[in-house]
């Protein structure tokens, strides 16, 4: 590996909020190549916040909450657009490849950068492996010859070469892919509302109008408490809002991508979840069997005659599948890239070879994948079900934390480069306080659901152990520097 140059963290007390975020941007020295184009990360933004969890996952919501999940998505959404705010206000005026971990480590002191970006980095190499068995649980049913483990080892492979060639085959996979979900998610909100008001010509289900939100058991058939069950059930869903923030660190015009992906975050939701959701519930009634069995896409688009629905969804969420393994990767390696310049993680991790890649970070980050992928396999009910649940919770953590981090750097940024204030934060401190209320209030109802309690505990236990650490480090730093003269 070519060594170019490494990212340097710069000497500052814990928490002092003086001093100056740890470079990240191109052309401040950490050797990273504005290889992202405005139209990739135009894509990143529209396309990072829909994971296949929405394909896979919606019908469960939908089986518990009713058509009150429409209230559970619009809550949670609120929660995004809010943190996406406060991180957008903070990532235009100082954008860096750590975004929320290096502003946390200098905001709120070295212990929150290093433990909240240690448990991110953690939580998408986790994903690589959930992603990448669906994947190739997908792959097999097409190619039975190759077995489900040789499929991940190879999308694997082939997402860890693109991310090593430069950013740029990053950013252009990327936008392709991202593209896709979002061609097929409008194309299905389209096609759904023209069934709704049946104007779908051939349609099995014309005109069905709105009346499946209330036919079967009223609005709240479950109660209005089940919302709340749906919100734990959507929230993680939505995780990976946030990587445009990052990937903006290796744009040419940070300021302008991440002040354009903040401002478009509200239609997105809308369009991609709200909209989306709302086209199923308003085709089908929410208890229909075929809503879980076959998944609410599927379900919905055979309602209405589509033919081939089930391949075609499979197409559509194996590339929502790739395009979360993509930006998985990179995710964590810039991470581990931040965290390597800050001296929170070994040095190799903040070198780059000669086209501006963090290879090291790359492979670390892709070798935890691997191990993760080979204990889903091996011991997928205590293993790696301890890997996904300790890791379940730390969306929330990430989303506490910028909460916390921007109510210390806004009045930073606002008295020394108030030019940079491009992005604020509505309602400045009252509805930041209003949003860390409303997540702290979600983990502690985690705590009294029996289905998400041992994940939240066990995710705070994974946090108390790495803050542990992160601690222990600064004081044998603080003590090192005592004894020298």
């Amino acid at each position: 590996m070519t060594s170019q140059t490494t990212a340097e963290r710069p000497g500052h007390e814990p928490g002092d909020p003086h001093t100056p975020v740890p470079p990240g941007g191109p052309g401040e020295g950490n050797g990273l190549q504005a290889g992202l184009k405005n139209r990739h990360l135009s894509m990143i933004a529209i396309g990072g916040v829909i994971g296949a969890g929405l394909f896979v996952g919606s019908g469960a919501g939908i089986a518990a909450a009713g058509p009150a999940i429409l209230v559970s998505y619009a809550l949670v959404g609120v929660l995004v657009v809010l943190v996406m705010r406060m991180l957008g206000e903070m990532a235009a005026a100082r954008p860096s490849s750590g975004s929320f971990s290096a502003y946390a480590d200098m905001a709120l002191g070295r212990w929150a950068g290093f433990s909240i970006g240690w448990l991110y980095w953690f939580f998408w190499v986790v994903v690589l492996a959930v992603e990448a068995t669906a994947g190739a649980a997908i792959l097999e049913s097409w190619v039975p010859a190759v077995p489900q483990w040789g499929w991940a080892l190879i999308v694997m492979v082939v997402l860890t070469a693109t991310n090593l060639i430069s950013v740029g085959s990053y950013g252009e996979f990327e936008f392709w892919f991202a593209g896709i979900k979002v061609v097929a998610i409008g194309a299905f909100v389209v096609i759904g509302l023209l069934a709704v008001f049946g104007v779908l010509p051939g349609s099995d289900n014309p005109g069905s109008g709105f009346g499946h939100l209330t036919d079967a058991g009223g609005f709240f058939p479950k109660g209005p408490g089940a919302v709340l069950t749906g919100v734990l059930m959507v929230v993680f869903s939505f995780m990976g809002s946030e990587i445009v923030t990052l990937a903006a660190g290796e744009s040419s015009d940070p300021q302008r991508a991440v002040s354009k992906a903040t401002n478009s975050v509200i239609w997105r939701i809308a369009v991609f979840y709200l909209g989306s959701i709302f086209v199923v519930l308003t085709l089908l009634p929410w208890n229909d069997p075929s809503i879980t069995e076959d998944g609410s896409y599927v379900a919905a688009l055979n309602s209405i005659g589509i033919p081939h629905a089930g391949q075609v969804m499979d197409v559509i969420v194996l590339t929502a599948v790739l395009s979360c393994l993509n930006s998985g990767l990179y995710t964590a390696s810039r991470m581990a890239f931040s965290l390597g310049g800050r001296g929170d993680a070994p040095k190799a991790f903040a070198r780059v070879n000669k086209r501006g890649v963090p290879q090291a970070a790359i492979l670390s980050s892709v070798v935890f994948g691997f191990v993760a992928v080979f204990f889903n396999y091996q011991w997928p009910d205590t293993v790696f079900a301890f890997l996904l649940n300790s890791s379940g919770a730390v969306a929330l953590f990430v989303w506490l934390v910028i909460c916390f981090t921007q109510l210390r750097m806004r009045p930073e940024i606002q008295r020394d480069t108030p030019e940079k204030l491009v992005v604020k934060m509505w309602l400045f401190p009252y509805l930041t306080w209003a949003t860390i209320g409303m997540i702290s209030f979600v983990l502690v109802y985690m705590l009294t659901d029996e289905a998400a309690r041992e994940q939240v505990l066990l995710s705070l236990l994974v946090a108390v152990l790495v803050v542990a650490v992160s601690l222990v480090r600064e004081a044998r730093r603080r003590k090192a520097g005592a004894k020298q003269p």
